[in-house]
């Protein structure tokens, strides 16, 4: 049991310190620059460490605390020989350090140049609680304000737990990793695919399970970003699981791409309702009318404010898992949470994220750019052009069947008032005629009159022979493949109207 005599304090987050630090009675503080003024500003006795070190801070304040007296104390093994070398260098003990890092990471996101982000780097803190980790048999580590109450109880209670001290000193150290792997990101002459690519994660909580109920689970929280669905409280219900966090990124990701008032029903990461309209009202209730039977269940997303018409219909919705919106207008969550358990966020502005997309691998990690980019200059491959209603609606089943599972079909259909929606998906088939019949199977007499996407080249042409059939009318496909003849061949002798994007979707 660890009960501290001498602290260390030096701090860039001074939350909660002043409170914490009175409830140390009897230990000696040593301190630097604006930590030691708020100490003294709390009515708290300080000793300087340039006092105690009897060496001025140089440098414009880049070296206060690199200096032997200061690590020696730390890294002190409390041994005959290590309390002799310490005498020699005339210091003493330190067996608390409060040390957390300059703001380097939220100095980069305000859009500060390079100069200022150097100045932000951290040097003396990190060897600090570096120091202290190492020595965690003997000193006490604290970098996050969050634990001061457990730590201040523990002290008063009869003294800090090797138990509780190793936990602390890992904390230090995955905070260190953190706080280099933002300054590599940072200064990497390669920022889309780095040479070296670190991230830190803090764990947020454990989760019921993960994917299935013999597979434990946890949520951690990205450290080089705020907010996102991670970080989002859920507004009411009961908490979110592995599976649910899952598809709510899908779904999320899915209205992010849309303009117009968007809705996405998913299951399984797949959609099995998306629409638009002018309202959101309507494009809920034309995203629902998409395969009401699979939507039980679902994760729903919307990417405007949810208002009173729209709550209406989802309070009326059978078995909602999860809402996510940008927001919810007044009265609206008191509405639908008549019905227990659903979970609503509310995540802001929908915004389609851009940075990496990863997988771990036995060994290793496989990383990405996220698939942000959409074709803008398409190619007509057919005999016949599509009309601008056509090519309204090929551009909204194009942007949906990039969030659908390869092999990828879907159909959408549009309504008169300019609505456009889901009809049939057809998703992760081996084959892609395959999922060109399912997404027609989905559809039923709804495929007649609708467009068709597919997320890759169609090999042959038995696919776009089955969509024909099925009564789609318009076509939308990267191309690229050896059978484009005959495809193309197929689509003029069936009178359908196909676009070329050059760009596909796989979604693995």
């Amino acid at each position: 049991m660890i009960v501290p005599k001498r602290a260390l304090v030096s701090v860039a987050d001074k939350g909660g310190l002043i409170e914490f630090t009175r409830r140390l009675p009897g230990v000696e503080l040593l301190s630097t620059g604006g930590t030691a003024k708020a100490l003294r500003e709390g009515s708290l006795t300080v000793t300087d460490v340039a006092e105690y070190t009897d060496s001025p801070e140089v440098l414009g304040g880049r070296v206060k605390t690199l200096h032997p007296r200061v690590h020696g104390g730390i890294l002190s093994r409390r041994t005959t020989e290590d309390s002799e070398d310490l005498k020699k260098l005339g210091g003493a003990e330190i067996d608390l350090v409060i040390v957390n890092l300059y703001p380097f990471q939220k100095t980069v996101d305000s859009g500060a140049g390079l100069a200022e982000a150097i100045e932000q780097i951290d040097i003396g803190g990190v060897a600090l609680l570096r120091a202290a980790a190492k020595n965690f048999a003997h000193v006490i580590t604290l970098c996050d304000p969050a634990d001061y109450d457990r730590v201040a109880e523990a002290i008063e209670a009869g003294g800090v737990s090797e138990v509780l001290n190793r936990e602390l000193a890992t904390k230090a150290f995955a905070h260190t990793a953190a706080y280099d792997a933002a300054i590599t990101a940072y200064l990497s002459p390669d920022a889309a695919l780095p040479p070296l690519f670190f991230g830190g994660y803090k764990k947020e909580r454990m989760l019921r399970y993960g994917e299935n109920p013999h597979q434990s689970a946890a949520l951690y929280l990205d450290l080089s970003r705020s907010g996102g669905i991670a970080a989002a409280k859920p507004l009411a219900g009961k908490e979110l699981s592995f599976n649910n966090y899952w598809d709510l990124a899908a779904a999320w990701a899915m209205v992010a791409d849309f303009d117009r008032p968007t809705v996405a029903i998913i299951k399984h990461t797949n959609p099995c309702g998306l629409a638009s309209a002018d309202t959101l009202e309507r494009a809920y209730e034309l995203a629902l009318a998409g395969d009401p039977m699979s939507a039980f269940g679902s994760i729903i997303a919307l990417n405007r404010p949810v208002d009173a018409a729209t709550a209406e219909r989802l309070h009326k919705t059978k078995f909602v898992e999860c809402v996510a919106a940008p927001s919810y207008e007044d009265g609206t969550l008191e509405r639908m949470t008549k019905k227990k358990n659903r979970r609503f966020l509310a995540l802001g502005e929908a915004i389609p994220e851009i940075g990496f997309d990863g997988r771990f691998i036995p060994g290793g990690l496989l990383l990405q750019q996220s698939d942000s980019h959409f074709a803008t200059e398409l190619e007509v491959a057919s005999k016949r052009q599509p009309d601008a209603e056509e090519k309204a609606l090929l551009n909204f089943a194009w942007r949906a069947c990039k969030h659908v599972k390869s092999n990828a079909i879907v159909l959408a259909k549009g309504e008169g008032d300019g609505s456009h929606w889901l009809v049939g998906v057809g998703a992760g088939q081996m084959s892609r005629v395959d999922s060109a019949e399912i997404a027609v199977r989905k559809a039923a007499n709804r495929a007649a009159g609708s467009v068709a996407a597919s997320d890759a080249f169609f090999p042959m042409a038995d696919g776009v022979e089955a969509l024909a059939e099925a009564g789609v009318r318009a076509v939308i496909q990267p191309g690229g493949s050896k059978g484009d003849p005959a495809v193309i061949a197929a689509v003029d002798e069936a009178g359908l109207a196909m676009l070329f994007t050059k760009t596909r979707h796989f979604k693995h």
